[in-house]
């Protein structure tokens, strides 16, 4: 038990350090990238620039929101605080699409004026090394977002992930613009740079708005279904009215159980309790199963149905 609490500790060390990295990152991200608009005066370098002071806003609120996420239940709130999670992500799609619109006037703006820009290759370099170090933050925190089902952490890495491709999707177009001096190029990569952070930020949206009402995708279903589905079997009892909801690291799951109707209560209570320990190791996260217990003879005759295990969820 000792070993779980140290490594469960670990993780989350691990996890408050990647998204303090990532907001010390973002702040350096900033003077880079407005360093090199003030010296093209480029409205592709303002679009990324842009986006990483959206960033920065952005992952302050998740660091609070991660750290609140740790905290146990307590009376106010019986099933913890995880679900902020899902506020994070949305707060973050809310802010990256802000950032598309004001993107989309100001390059709007530099297209009707023309505006030539200037000192390409130094402002090119800024923003070559603000892609590669993103980049690689990006990649490190969907990959530790993943392992530990922190949606927080995964959002966050996927935002970060679309300014190092925003970033370097600017640095190729000011390379055409360099090589072909066609001015114009300029606003036109500022807008497919908005057009595809405000795609990323309707993702984070509609995740947010999933996870808020309790949407199931068919993996976790099927994942939770396949677990209980062995478990009963394996323990030789039938169940119905199985549910589950993301917490964003954990999950609760209710399910029936049929038993006999003549089977003491220790010994029923044996068999749940039984069954709930077992689904939560079948799962690679933690779980809180809660189980009722119903008489398998007088079952059809109180629910109207035979059925025992209700099938996927429709879509």
């Amino acid at each position: 038990m000792g070993t779980i609490v140290q490594d469960d500790l670990r993780e989350r060390q691990r996890a408050l350090w990647a998204m303090n990295t990532s907001l010390a990152l973002g702040l350096v991200l900033i003077f880079l990238k407005m360093a090199a608009y003030w010296l093209t005066w480029s409205s592709a370098i303002f679009s990324d620039a842009a986006e990483s002071v959206i960033h920065v806003a952005a992952v302050g609120f998740a660091v609070f929101s991660l750290r609140l996420s740790y905290r146990p239940p307590n009376r106010r709130f019986p099933f913890g605080y995880e679900k902020i999670a899902f506020f994070s992500a949305g707060a973050e799609g809310a802010l990256i699409c802000l950032a598309a619109v004001t993107i989309f006037w100001v390059a709007g703006k530099r297209l009707l004026t023309g505006s030539p820009v200037e000192n390409l290759d130094s402002g090119t370099l800024l923003i070559l090394t603000a892609s590669i170090l993103t980049g690689a933050m990006g990649w490190y925190l969907i990959r530790l977002g993943k392992r530990q089902r922190s949606l927080v952490l995964e959002a966050n890495g996927r935002h970060v992930a679309t300014d190092s491709i925003t970033s370097f999707g600017v640095v190729f177009g000011l390379l055409v613009v360099k090589l072909t001096g066609w001015q114009i190029l300029d606003p036109l990569v500022a807008f497919a740079v908005a057009s595809h952070i405000l795609f990323s930020g309707a993702a984070l949206l509609r995740s947010s708005v999933r996870g808020l009402m309790d949407r199931v995708d068919d993996d976790f279903d099927h994942e939770i279904r396949t677990a209980v589905r062995a478990v009963a079997k394996e323990q030789n009892v039938e169940f119905h009215g199985l549910r589950f909801r993301s917490s964003g690291r954990s999950a609760q799951i209710t399910f029936h159980l049929l038993l006999p109707y003549a089977m003491p209560l220790g010994e029923a209570h044996h068999i749940a309790t039984r069954v709930e320990q077992l689904v939560q190791q079948r799962l690679p996260y933690p779980v809180q199963v809660i189980t009722h217990l119903e008489a398998k003879e007088d079952h059809a005759s109180i629910h109207g149905t035979s059925e025992t295990d209700h099938g996927p969820l429709p879509p």
